[in-house]
């Protein structure tokens, strides 16, 4: 082996530029999985939490459609086949906000509220034998903004939809930004002086027979720490996500905690429906002035299509001590979490004193022999 460009030695050697090479994709390999191997623990820990959020908030969704639709079928069942139509409109946008897609609390609610106008003009501020044409209706949804019929009530639930959502969807992107930090960080590129450093301190001893030797601790850090430069500088940004993240855990509790806030919208909506009927003169009044008198097409109002008993045991299991189970999920989240803020920064010692450095005491290889 005289060609040898890195396991030179003064004593005789075993190895051929050709092993040297191979030993250098080895020692390559070796540390990519030994960094994979530290960071698994804490990937899962992020990814398993990201999911369990997310079918959580799908849940939540599910259940606060189901209490909203309940609420047509047991008060207002003769508009309840077309209310539910417009309930479900309206989660399926919520559902689409929280998990990442661009749309606009603000103008889910408007519309959710703008096409029940319509349907409660129909059915209970000026009921008649036959339904409002269409054309009407069309008035009736482009004209609620102005007339107001159901007060204040889709201002403050566009405030409680804008103040509780937000924070969970950007909990969510947060966790699956964390996964992907963590998935750049384990597929890392070694430098040219690197990929030399590390084959002379995990294989060159082999090109003399020390196939059993591990490089002493001093000189496995000098190294590692070298090769991971690029990795420390993260340690400082990720400190601040974890920080970040507790905070947001914090701002997702309380009355505008997700939980609370979809699960008490039905109660939003009996309010906006009461006002309407209390308020029914008047609006028919203001109503007459903006699109004229009602015109009528012939009745095909169906009865309660919502079918109330399906996911009911599991919904119904699930609501039960929601609002705590996920505060107390996210802590417990966040406390386990803490425990890897200083994985960055900490990472070349935990290599080596968990996985690649010889224990205190033995004999250990320091790049040129083997040494006490």
């Amino acid at each position: 082996g005289v060609d040898l460009q890195v396991c030179t030695s003064k004593n005789p050697t075993c190895c051929t530029k050709k092993m040297e090479e191979r030993y250098q994709t080895a020692a390559k390999q070796d540390i990519q999985q030994v960094l994979q191997a530290s960071s698994a623990t804490l990937k899962f820990l992020i990814s398993r939490n990201a999911a369990a959020f997310q079918e959580t908030f799908e849940m939540l969704i599910r259940l606060a459609e189901n209490y909203t639709s309940t609420l047509f079928c047991n008060a207002y069942r003769n508009m309840a086949a077309e209310a539910t139509v417009r309930v479900q409109e309206f989660f399926t946008e919520v559902g689409l906000f929280l998990f990442g897609t661009d749309v606009s609390t603000e103008e889910s609610v408007n519309r959710f509220f703008d096409t029940l106008f319509p349907v409660v003009y129909n059915h209970v501020i000026n009921p008649g034998p036959t339904d409002i044409s269409l054309e009407y209706a069309e008035c009736l949804r482009v004209a609620r903004r102005d007339i107001r019929p159901f007060g204040n009530v889709p201002r403050k639930a566009i405030g409680q939809m804008g103040s509780s959502l937000l924070p969970s969807r950007t909990f969510l992107q947060a966790l699956n930004l964390g996964i992907e930090v963590i998935n750049t960080t384990d597929h890392l590129h070694f430098s040219k002086d690197c990929s030399r450093a590390l084959l002379r301190m995990q294989y060159c001893p082999h090109c003399q027979g020390l196939t059993l030797s591990k490089p002493c601790m001093g000189y496995c850090l000098n190294i590692i720490r070298g090769c991971l430069a690029d990795i420390a500088e993260v340690d400082v940004h990720w400190r601040g996500y974890i920080q970040s993240l507790e905070e947001l855990s914090g701002a997702m509790s309380g009355a505008y905690g997700i939980e609370h806030v979809l699960l008490n919208f039905h109660a939003l909506v009996s309010d906006a429906l009461v006002q309407a009927r209390v308020n029914g003169p008047q609006l028919s009044e203001q109503v007459n002035k903006i699109c004229g008198p009602p015109v009528r097409k012939p009745k095909q109002s169906p009865g309660c299509s919502f079918d109330q008993n399906k996911d009911n045991q599991r919904l119904k299991m699930f609501s039960r001590d929601s609002e705590e189970t996920l505060t107390n999920r996210r802590k417990e989240f966040i406390s386990h979490l803490r425990l890897y803020r200083a994985f960055y920064g900490g990472l070349a010692d935990q290599l080596c004193g968990n996985e690649l450095a010889a224990a205190d005491g033995l004999p250990c290889w320091n790049g040129e022999q083997v040494v006490r």
